[in-house]
């Protein structure tokens, strides 16, 4: 009756793989809900994230069957006409169904240690493959893996198979003229369902982050939205007109000179303050590999996970608040050794235009300079950043030790402390140093030779759960470096430099997690929990016991340490003298950049996403709203101010911090 309606093979074969991808990737989003841990959401609740998702879902869809109707359409290419055109049709669809089947493989991976789907910081890895492959072979049942993806491939693509088979054995029913209205309808719906709504605009990816919570807006997300949006943000650049502004709001904070804003120079010539220790003490610093704060004994973890560190806070000079402006290990370490917030889309330490930065332990004269790791410098540039600023350093790597290594991070860390310990054991002048620990990191290994004197533990899940974990292998990974502290400072209180040498312990990065009620809920809920780490002072021959409970940051280590020594230093990036009282006291605050601009100051978190801009304001102390009033909406202000001005500055002293 309607013969230009008849709706032709191509088309209904199309559907029915536009179909079967919807379905599997329906099937992986309702997997990622019943797997993702410390989410108390019922299904009820995330509804809204599988219904945005779904549209997330046919957009990505609708660009493969774009692409399948107009070769298609050609009589030599249409796969229902031409052995040619059936032969690329089943590749096109072949090689989509391995790219979807590996996306969210890597995908699943990357969400379960961070909590976030992928993104393009994953190409980083790619540029340090060599120890990125062995980790992920450490880490994960890789051959498994492979052979799921074989067979995950093989079995769509037969359905898909089967299903173009059954359309092609029926009786030819479409003409000409119903092939040339059902291409312009088609052409028309999948490019509507690529564009996402009716509206001016595009569904877009912050469309995610409306739904009320985090976790919510990652459901709804897949891989290739969460991937390929997220490449637009790897450049990085810096306005001087927004560094000027930061100047202005940040002259304050730091005793700058906002009569000399043309100058746009951040640096400070720092004397000698009252109150540095007389002697010219010896500086350790402990670069702590994923030691989230929420986890440990200090904040009443219920598996007292870190006895030994907990007894050290009580006799030392212990930060509560500190947290580390960005999220990963090379951001931690460029962090701390350079003084400034690592707010590139990669890391700065790979920038060659970056890499060149003045840094605090050169301005430690007739200092003797250190840097131990159990594995290897060579990823992220660390290496390059560390040799090539640091003067004189003596850097200790995995060729460096008699010991063997235990996994792909080189020796353990109880022997990367015991090696430092022998050197430090042996110097006749003071020296500072860094040790940079990685044990408690993926794939979680208990070198086999302390598997007597360290205990394992198994709990129940439910263990676990409460306390912020997600296996025993993590649990006893976070356990084994409270060991591999007690095994250090023990052997370290044997020898003559113990007395006169500050160590400073502080995490490269939290871990995101649920805090459950270890802490109040805007650590879990605003994943304060990536950012919050233990910062220790532990001095005890030298500095007497205290608590501070005012925010400070990894940027804080070396000029807290140089305060301390009585040396004269220069400073241009953002990390201040923690025990200066005179010029720090009521300024204390901490930036942090993830995939928002936030900061920590007094009993409030404030936080503004960057995709969206939506503004947050939380209490850090307790689980009330924060009241609306006139104070309230100042301190809001003028935390945003902060974070924007932060972030600017960051941006800019990144490129102009060069070493003296």
């Amino acid at each position: 009756m309607f013969p230009m309606l008849k709706i032709p093979k191509l088309v209904r074969w199309i559907f029915c793989t536009g179909i079967i991808f919807l379905l599997v990737m329906s099937l992986f989003r309702f997997v990622l809900f019943l797997f993702s841990s410390g989410q108390d959401n019922h299904f009820s609740d995330v509804i809204p994230s599988f219904v945005l998702g779904m549209r997330y879902d046919i957009r990505d869809v609708c660009l493969l069957m774009l692409v399948l109707l107009i070769v298609g359409s050609f009589a030599r290419l249409n796969p229902f006409q031409s052995p040619v055109g059936k032969r690329i049709a089943l590749l096109i669809t072949g090689f989509a169904v391995l790219i979807m089947l590996l996306f969210y493989i890597v995908d699943f991976a990357h969400y379960s240690y961070l909590s976030q789907r992928l993104n393009a910081s994953v190409l980083n890895f790619f540029q340090d493959a060599a120890i990125s492959a062995k980790m992920v072979w450490q880490t994960y049942p890789v051959i498994q893996i492979i052979f799921e993806l074989i067979i995950g491939t093989w079995l769509i693509n037969w359905v898909i198979k089967k299903i173009y088979k059954l359309i092609r054995n029926k009786k030819p029913e479409s003409t000409r003229n119903s092939r040339i209205t059902w291409f312009i309808i088609c052409f028309l719906l999948f490019a509507w369902g690529m564009f996402g709504r009716i509206s001016q605009y595009p569904l877009r990816w912050s469309d995610a982050f409306v739904l009320g919570s985090e976790y919510k807006g990652q459901l709804a997300l897949n891989p290739f939205e969460s991937f390929f949006n997220s490449i637009n943000f790897i450049n990085d650049h810096y306005d001087i007109g927004k560094v000027k502004d930061a100047y202005q709001i940040l002259a304050p904070y730091y005793g700058l000179d906002s009569n000399s804003i043309q100058r746009l120079s951040f640096e400070r010539n720092i004397k000698p303050r009252p109150g540095a220790l007389p002697t010219r003490p010896n500086v350790v610093i402990v670069i702590c590999e994923s030691f989230a704060a929420y986890r440990s004994s200090m904040f009443n973890n219920p598996l007292n996970t870190t006895p030994f560190f907990s007894k050290m806070c009580n006799q030392g000079i212990f930060f509560e608040r500190c947290f580390t402006p960005g999220f990963s290990t090379a951001k931690g370490v460029w962090s701390v050794v350079t003084g400034i917030p690592d707010v590139s889309s990669s890391s700065f330490s790979r920038d060659p235009a970056a890499v060149n930065q003045h840094t605090i332990m050169n301005d430690f004269s007739g200092y003797e300079k250190f840097y131990f790791i159990g594995g290897s410098t060579s990823w992220a540039n660390i290496r390059g950043l560390l040799k090539n600023n640091i003067d004189d350093l003596h850097l200790y790597e995995q060729e460096n030790y008699n010991n063997s290594s235990v996994d792909v991070w080189g020796v353990s860390d109880k022997n990367l402390f015991l090696n430092a310990n022998k050197v430090f054991a042996k110097q006749s002048k003071p020296f500072i140093s860094i040790i940079q620990t990685a044990d408690n990191h993926r794939p979680y290994t208990i070198p086999k030779e302390d598997e007597n004197e360290f205990n394992r533990i198994h709990v129940s899940d439910d263990s676990l759960a409460v306390s912020g974990f997600k296996s025993n292998d993590e649990l006893n990974a976070f356990r084994y470096t409270d060991f591999c502290f007690e095994q250090f400072i023990d052997a370290a209180s044997k020898e003559a430099y113990f007395d006169n040498t500050i160590f400073l312990f502080v995490g490269d990065h939290g871990i995101p997690g649920d805090a459950g009620s270890i802490l109040p809920k805007a650590w879990t809920n605003q994943t304060l929990t990536m950012n919050h780490v233990p910062f220790l002072i532990y001095a005890p021959k030298l500095l007497a016991p205290k608590k501070i409970m005012e925010a400070c940051s990894q940027l804080d280590v070396l000029p807290t340490a140089a305060g301390l020594c009585n040396i004269s230093y220069a400073n241009g990036a953002l990390g201040r003298d923690l025990l200066d009282s005179v010029h720090i006291t009521g300024k204390n605050f901490a930036f942090i950049y993830t995939d928002y601009l936030g900061v920590v100051q007094g009993s409030y978190f404030y936080r503004r996403q960057l995709k969206t801009a939506r503004e947050e304001m939380v209490s850090v102390v307790n689980n009330n709203p924060v009241p609306v009033n006139q104070q309230t909406n100042e301190a809001k202000k003028a935390m945003s101010a902060t974070a924007q001005s932060f972030y600017e500055a960051a941006k800019y002293i990144a490129f102009k911090n060069k070493k003296k």
